[in-house]
């Protein structure tokens, strides 16, 4: 990875509204944002007057008009639940969830791809190009929410042999629900 792309990509907010991308010196639409991150791109915007961090504004804004579009990823029980967290924010857990859910879809996607590519079928011709596909197959699936700026962990080795993909997600869900236990007795 090269040294600008390991850095957030500067996107500056001029007073008229229009964005600015620092690194090729042109205007921006919240489309390419969106591209940016999709790519794998970490994105920061700010106001180029106040040097306010507008980023989280302008993600929840490509959010919103992706799901006016129809192309929606959230589910209206998750929208009303991300509603009820912000009226009772001193005890919601759901940012802390929400991070941790993202962050064991990555683990899974990761394991995944790691054991297509130590599977059977890798000596196979093409199979280079099958896992090619398959990878581009989550990233469009997850919206590219799944993309990462740096690379992806290196799932950990498997003890035994023979242990199913089951077992995994029953640990997974069980550090998960041991860690939002941790949160709710703070």
């Amino acid at each position: 990875m090269t040294d600008a792309a390991a850095q957030p990509l500067l996107i500056k907010r001029y007073a008229s509204r229009r964005l600015y991308n620092t690194e090729t010196s042109d205007y921006v639409t919240l489309e390419d944002i969106a591209r940016f991150i999709r790519e794998g791109r970490e994105v920061r915007v700010v106001d180029l007057k106040s040097g306010d961090d507008l980023t989280r504004q302008y993600l929840l804004q490509i959010i919103a008009e992706h799901e006016a579009r129809g192309d929606s990823v959230l589910p209206i029980d998750v929208l009303t639940d991300l509603v009820r967290g912000y009226t009772d924010q001193a005890g919601s857990v759901v940012p802390q969830f929400l991070a941790a859910s993202f962050e064991m879809l990555r683990q899974g996607q990761t394991q995944m791809l790691d054991q297509m590519s130590r599977g059977p079928m890798s000596g196979m011709a093409g199979f280079d190009a099958i896992r090619a596909q398959q990878e581009a197959f989550f990233k469009a699936m997850t919206g590219g929410m799944m993309a990462s700026s740096g690379p992806a962990p290196k799932p950990e080795p498997r003890e035994e042999k023979g242990r199913g993909d089951l077992d995994d997600i029953r640990e997974q869900l069980s550090a998960l629900a041991q860690k939002l236990s941790e949160m709710e007795q703070k």
